[in-house]
């Protein structure tokens, strides 16, 4: 692939996402000038002490030009008001992709939002984060040998090409999915663990306060982990569940229901089909290792090891 293969990419939401997505279109010179827009002064100017872009604002409209490439990368609360911004302001042929963990409401809020003939909409799903926000946390490599979904508006096209080559080209690998499909399966791998996250720790915040002193105290491996995905993003995750209820709710029924099941097993003491179970599940973690998604996104993580 070419270098600076886009002349001018502007990146909406400079939180972890944003900011490492600057830092891996540097880092594979995809284009040699990278804007950020931000509503946070506080995170744009965080973005000039690390020296991640050519210019930045916070309001589109302060922008002198036009742009090649758009990326959305603010919360999924806030599609609304930028699609409407970008319809207003853009007047030349723009590709625009996004990073919503969500797609079905995105791509509905693009149609009803944002009417202008020169955007070309292309929605992306590149799965990769940590728990942790703000442009001090970003890394290049946080997409390496990561999935990114895209779920096409109409048929494929070239400019789905040049999307699809865009996030190759920051080491990604792409698929593509139905946005309904997509957010059915992103409910389970990722919406449902992260909401059970959130209630394991309420639960344990709950507790009577020698009791919960006692739990954070001798936290093990597991209510550590469930900790670290409860310290994310709180805005991002009420966007995802509002925008993703119904796929999450169905999910979230299932899960529910195997859960009762395991409950009986426990009270009935039947050994036979909790093993048989949890036998099942590690086939699971398995196909995920094969895959190789198993590891941490965070590549301090293995410094400190």
């Amino acid at each position: 692939m070419k270098n600076n293969i886009f002349e001018t990419v502007l990146i909406i939401g400079m939180g972890l996402i944003g900011s490492s997505i600057a830092r891996a279109i540097k880092k594979n010179k995809i284009s040699s000038k990278i804007y950020g827009l931000d509503t946070n002064k506080n995170v744009l100017e965080k973005c000039k002490e690390l020296d991640l872009l050519s210019d930045s604002k916070n309001d589109i409209k302060d922008f002198p030009f036009q742009f090649d490439l758009v990326i959305i990368c603010s919360p999924l609360g806030t599609y609304k008001e930028v699609f409407a911004s970008l319809n207003s302001f853009v007047n030349k042929f723009t590709l625009v992709t996004d990073v919503g963990s969500t797609k079905f409401c995105v791509q509905e809020d693009f149609k009803n939002y944002c009417n202008n003939k020169n955007i070309h909409f292309i929605p992306s799903h590149p799965i990769a984060g940590l728990e942790k926000s703000g442009p001090e946390y970003g890394f290049a490599e946080l997409f390496e040998n990561r999935y990114c979904i895209i779920t096409p508006i109409k048929d494929k096209n070239k400019e789905y090409e040049q999307v699809k080559s865009f996030w190759q080209s920051i080491g990604m690998k792409v698929e593509y999915m139905d946005a309904e499909y997509h957010d059915r399966v992103l409910a389970m791998t990722s919406h449902i663990p992260q909401l059970i996250a959130y209630s394991i720790v309420f639960t344990a915040n709950e507790l009577e306060e020698k009791l919960k002193d006692e739990v954070i105290k001798y936290s093990a491996a597991g209510f550590r982990d469930f900790t670290r995905l409860a310290g994310s993003d709180p805005i991002m995750w009420r966007d995802i569940y509002s925008m993703n209820k119904d796929a999450v709710i169905e999910m979230l029924g299932r899960f529910t229901e195997d859960l009762t099941t395991l409950q009986k097993a426990i009270r009935n003491n039947d050994s036979k089909f909790l093993e048989e179970t949890f036998v099942s599940t590690k086939k699971i973690r398995k196909a995920i290792e094969k895959l190789g998604q198993a590891g941490s996104f965070d590549p301090t993580e293995k410094e400190k090891k």
